[in-house]
């Protein structure tokens, strides 16, 4: 949103966090992250967004550690501590999720596991966390109507309860709420 707000001279807010499709952990060959073994072979997307989100649930889920201060831009050259001395492939995000038989570990984004009907909350040996994630999906306005009673109205709605329970029942993980 600030990117495309600077390339385009728009000034644009977030108002509301809504949703975000989590990053998960999936594997067809250990059913625990206790027993990944040294040399597993981890794909991770490659692209620069969605690659820092992996090594970051990687490191969250004491398989990695990054260099300090890296945070959402973390890249493979970040690695401080590969303990397991892990494999990082780094196919498209598209891709990952046939990379499943030739892995130990793919991260892959909730969107895709939608499409081949894997489901988060079971299958996934991680999840991301909604919690203060930066890449929730987010009701943006320009800034000028940020405080307009019809988006206050929106952002409301979109942050009920009963979306929540929508979100929550129609995705069954694929899909989580952000607030």
């Amino acid at each position: 949103m600030e990117d495309f707000g600077k390339q385009h001279s728009i000034d644009m807010v977030a108002v509301a966090k809504v949703h975000i499709e989590p990053l998960g952990l999936y594997s067809k060959k250990i059913k625990s992250l206790s027993v990944v073994p040294n040399n597993a072979v981890v794909a991770i997307p490659n692209d620069a967004t969605n690659g820092g989100r992996a090594l970051n649930l990687l490191a969250a889920n004491g398989l990695l550690t990054l260099k300090t201060g890296v945070g959402t831009q973390a890249t493979v050259k970040d690695i401080a501590s590969n303990p397991k001395n892990l494999q990082i492939k780094e196919p498209e995000a598209a891709q990952l999720p046939r990379s499943l038989d030739d892995t130990t570990l793919s991260v892959i984004n909730g969107n895709y596991v939608l499409a081949i009907g894997i489901k988060p909350t079971k299958d996934a040996l991680a999840l991301e966390k909604a919690e203060g994630n930066p890449y929730a999906n987010v009701l943006t306005v320009l800034k000028v109507h940020e405080k307009d009673s019809r988006i206050q109205k929106l952002a409301k709605l979109l942050t009920s309860p009963e979306v929540k329970k929508f979100i929550e029942d129609k995705y069954q993980g694929t899909v989580i709420p952000a607030f």
